[in-house]
């Protein structure tokens, strides 16, 4: 930074080290004064990654705007309440979420649950109300399945265009073989394979792994294009699931034609 004449405002300025409890346990002698949890790009980090400030601040915000939208459902339509919910509270879930990526159990589950109230406004169901079919009746994927899809969509980028320059080094396709499957794009896995579970979360673990468990008409080398519709329905295939509105009810058919459940809107 000196070399650049920049200097840090130590009054604005937080120092985070990250590491296993084991590694930082084992720093003594600092001249630096660290912080547990620091912010980059709106996003809080943590010394472990366990990122729970950060799902802390998040569940606080979007909690707010799902009691915001109970207030005012009764004067909205369903299109324009579902809309609101997925531009305002669905966003904040959506953002940076690919860090989520393996998260402990305990952790998603406090995204899962922020997200499941989101449709129950929608619906004006009771919060104690059983969600999976709520859940089917909007096509939402589940949050640890939305940042799978955000991975493979990232890696199907990476592999297909110029715009991440910095993960395209993280990646490599294995050669392909003189068989009939070699229009098959297939992503090397990392030579040593990490026992811990934070380098198995780092998208140059997670994505060959996700990437190669695809089915092959994903990975075809002269396809231009991810289908999206197809990736949410191999990813959650309970969203073949048909809504049907009837008068003011929505009635929800699944793949075998039989009816769930129905919700007034």
């Amino acid at each position: 930074m000196t070399a650049n004449l920049l200097t840090l405002n130590s009054s604005k300025t937080e120092f985070l080290l990250i590491g296993l409890k084991q590694q930082l346990s084992k720093i003594h002698d600092s001249s630096l004064t660290t912080t547990h949890s620091a912010r980059n790009l709106s996003f809080i980090f943590d010394e472990h990654l366990f990122f729970s400030d950060q799902i802390s601040a998040l569940s606080k915000s979007c909690y707010y705007h799902i009691r915001e939208l109970r207030c005012i459902r009764p004067y909205l339509d369903f299109k324009t309440a579902s809309t609101s919910a997925t531009s305002i509270v669905h966003s904040k879930l959506d953002y940076c979420n690919s860090l989520y990526h393996n998260l402990p159990n305990y952790q998603l589950n406090r995204l899962q649950q922020t997200q499941n109230s989101l449709p129950r406004a929608v619906v004006k169901a009771p919060k104690s109300s059983h969600i999976t079919p709520i859940l089917k009746s909007f096509q939402w994927l589940k949050v640890n399945e939305r940042t799978e899809y955000k991975l493979l969509s990232l890696t199907y980028k990476v592999l297909t265009t110029s715009q991440f320059s910095c993960l395209n080094n993280l990646i490599s396709v294995q050669p392909p073989r003189s068989t009939r499957s070699s229009s098959i794009v297939t992503l090397s896995r990392p030579p040593t394979i990490s026992s811990l579970k934070t380098t198995d979360r780092s998208f140059r673990y997670a994505s060959p792994r996700l990437w190669n468990q695809l089915p092959d008409s994903f990975r075809q080398t002269r396809q231009s294009r991810l289908d999206s519709r197809k990736l949410e329905v191999h990813l959650f295939p309970v969203t073949n699931a048909l809504r049907v509105r009837i008068g003011n009810h929505f009635t929800i058919i699944n793949a075998t034609n039989q009816v769930q459940t129905i919700y007034r809107s």
